[in-house]
């Protein structure tokens, strides 16, 4: 697969498209890009993803809180692995914003000699929205391109949707943004140094530097599945700003405590696989009642991950 980080730089002919934020890759979104792709490999065509970054609703200023399910190249790389042979990571700003529909398209024939446009049932593009189903229909005719439109998705009895999943994630619910993901929700982050009050506790944790974007869970204590290249382990993670430790306000943290493990990971890659959500966060009164809860914390951890 080949990765580009703009449509400037692709030179294409035939290409099959889709176009959006795709954030999370949910099954909404596998739903038309496992179409499209088996559409264009019959077709002997490239199947070409062009992905917006940064979301288009942050550019126009209509969210400000942590906001991404994956960053760029975690959605390249889900991309790649459902067939995908073109992602294109197209930057979004306010000329983007501004262009008419039909310009849009325009670029999208000169660069990829587009063939066949799928999108989703609700999809627009260009300014103000104009370039809806029915303008992208009618421009078909004119560009030479057919336009394949999506039905919605379904999962655990509702339209999926990113918005949803980071509803969702807000509320802790792992099992319905698992549903909705097709997949378990990950973050992956630089092993960092902490304060070393896990190691002295004898529970040392893993202190993750995750990308300041993403979307986190609703703090807590989750059971996962910890991955680093092809090893893996069982972990209880805690997201939050630890407040039996903390006195004043802190940005929240990643940390997790890898079950059967004891070596050092700092400054390597850790991916975490939210199961489940166990508890809220609290503060205790001492670091005796502390341990205690994650002791408790860990035996209900092993119970689930034992079970699958």
């Amino acid at each position: 697969m080949h990765h580009y980080w703009s449509l400037e730089a692709v030179h294409l002919q035939n290409a099959w498209l889709t176009i959006g934020s795709f954030d999370g890759v949910h099954r909404g979104h596998q739903e038309i890009i496992h179409k499209m792709t088996a559409g264009a490999h019959t077709a002997g065509a490239p199947a070409v993803v062009l992905a917006f970054f940064p979301h288009p609703a942050i550019v126009l200023r209509k969210r400000q809180e942590l906001y991404y399910l994956t960053t760029p190249e975690e959605r390249a790389e889900i991309m790649e692995k459902m067939g995908v042979d073109v992602v294109i990571t197209q930057p979004f700003n306010l000329e983007i914003a501004n262009m008419e529909a039909r310009q849009f398209l325009l670029d999208l024939k000169a660069h990829l000699a587009l063939s066949h446009l799928w999108v989703g049932y609700d999809f627009a593009l260009g300014r103000g929205r104009e370039g809806d189903v029915s303008t992208l229909r009618r421009l078909g005719k004119e560009l030479s391109y057919q336009l394949h439109v999506v039905k919605p998705v379904q999962a655990a009895n509702r339209y999926v949707s990113s918005s949803l999943i980071r509803n969702k994630l807000a509320e802790g619910d792992m099992n319905i943004v698992s549903q909705l993901l097709g997949r378990r929700y990950q973050i992956e982050g630089s092993v960092i140094h902490g304060d070393g009050r896990g190691q002295a506790l004898g529970i040392p944790t893993a202190n993750l530097e995750v990308w300041p974007e993403r979307a986190l869970p609703k703090a807590g204590v989750y059971v996962c599945k910890a991955h680093n290249g092809n090893e893996s382990w069982g972990a209880l993670t805690n997201v939050g700003v630890r407040p039996t430790f903390e006195a004043k306000p802190v940005s929240p943290r990643v940390e997790a405590h890898l079950l059967d493990f004891d070596r050092d990971l700092y400054g390597q890659s850790l991916c975490l696989d939210f199961i489940t959500r166990l508890r809220d966060e609290q503060r205790f009164p001492n670091v005796q009642a502390l341990v205690a809860q994650i002791q408790q914390d860990i035996l209900r951890g092993r119970e689930i991950l034992s079970s699958g």
